[in-house]
């Protein structure tokens, strides 16, 4: 038995992540020191969702077909991060339109083989996950709490300098990934599409595009919201950094609470839970004790939701097909339905406001949770 490559598999989490920490809460504010009108902050920042669409499915494919996932993610990140060197360049509306949906079509493709590697490794140990998975959460908390406490006394143009240095880190650590053994599986020679046409796996697709579409508004307009009613961007900060450090322990749970309650209620409750969540944000601003109450149930919209929906996608799509299994599930989820929700947020923000707009989030979770509950199997552990 091969020895699990524990370090550096995490250490390309922690990086990966600390891009996200430092690029979804604070990207957006820096579009709006450009005077962007809110449509366009929306339409920006959904294009690394965008490119989820697409990318994953087509480098997920190249990467069954050739065997050789990790060379992939070295390219991918490579070339994600030469297209980066563009916000350099240029402010203009259409300039980082185009920089920024080239930069998305190679970052998108590098997590979900990296999902894909890391479960070849854990074989069937895959409710080992989340303690891999757990780096990638710390490595978004020190992204946004130092980059929080920075950007309050130093100009927003910082930011674009530390997503370098992050974006440089990723790629160095691609270097170091191992490419795990295929282990033959009997669905090897069955169309990826009689997969997804099975019911609870439609199902569960669905919900998952569903769920990402709930957490457009958050992700693009949440850090705007809080700073317009008053809080600091440190502030900001740890209130990201709270979701994600009870994501964190959830991460570290998984293999009890998948021993005990299964997958399916795992999303059940996620789902319900997203919902819960959603509707105390868009009400419930003024309040810090409700703030903070809110984002510890981000271990729900998103820690064991994401836990639970990886390890599912890895066991409908096995052998040859685990690549672009989780590359469906990225483009379905996070690609379609994030580009969606990133799109209609920006539209509801400036049309119905932001109570609404953190309404229709809930209503999306809540639609999510019916489809899972009427369609996924029981039985599923």
């Amino acid at each position: 038995m091969h020895r699990l490559p524990y370090w550096r598999l995490s250490s390309f989490y922690f990086f990966y992540f600390a891009f996200v920490g430092a690029f979804s809460p604070y990207w957006s504010l820096y579009l709006k020191s450009l005077e962007f009108s809110a449509f366009q902050i929306g339409v920006l920042m959904s294009l690394l969702q965008v490119a989820r669409i697409f990318a994953p499915n087509l480098w997920g494919w190249l990467a069954d077909h050739t065997g050789k996932r990790v060379a992939v993610v070295q390219l991918a990140a490579l070339l994600s991060l030469l297209c980066y060197l563009g916000v350099f360049a240029g402010q203009s509306f259409a300039w980082l339109f185009v920089v920024l949906l080239m930069m998305s079509m190679f970052w998108s493709a590098s997590l979900p083989l990296v999902e894909a590697i890391t479960l070849g490794h854990l074989g069937e140990g895959a409710s080992g996950y989340g303690r891999i998975r757990l780096w990638g959460s710390i490595g978004f908390i020190v992204a946004v709490l130092v980059l929080g406490y920075v950007l309050d006394s130093a100009p927003v143009r910082v930011l674009l300098w530390v997503v370098l240095g992050l974006k440089v880190g990723v790629f160095l650590f691609t270097r170091h990934l191992p490419e795990p053994r295929l282990v033959p599986h009997h669905t090897d020679d069955l169309p990826v599409w009689q997969i997804i046409r099975r019911p609870e796996v439609a199902a569960f697709l669905a919900a998952c595009f569903l769920m990402a579409m709930a957490h457009g508004v958050y992700y693009t307009f949440y850090s705007i919201y809080l700073v317009d009613h008053g809080y600091s961007k440190s502030a900001v900060g740890l209130l990201w950094a709270l979701g994600v450090v009870c994501e964190v322990l959830v991460f570290l749970c998984m293999p009890r609470l998948n021993a005990r309650f299964g997958l399916r209620n795992i999303l059940l409750a996620s789902f319900a839970l997203a919902a819960l969540r959603f509707m105390m944000i868009g009400q419930g601003v003024t309040s810090v004790a409700v703030m903070v109450f809110a984002q510890t149930l981000h271990a729900a919209s998103f820690g064991s939701y994401h836990a639970a929906a990886v390890a599912l996608t890895h066991h409908y799509f096995r052998g040859r097909h685990q690549a672009k299994g989780q590359g469906l599930y990225t483009s379905i989820s996070f690609g379609l339905g994030g580009t969606l929700g990133g799109l209609m947020s920006g539209y509801a923000w400036g049309t119905l406001g932001a109570e609404w707009s953190f309404g229709l989030s809930a209503l999306c979770a809540l639609l999510g949770f019916i489809v899972l509950g009427l369609r996924l199997q029981s039985e599923t552990t």
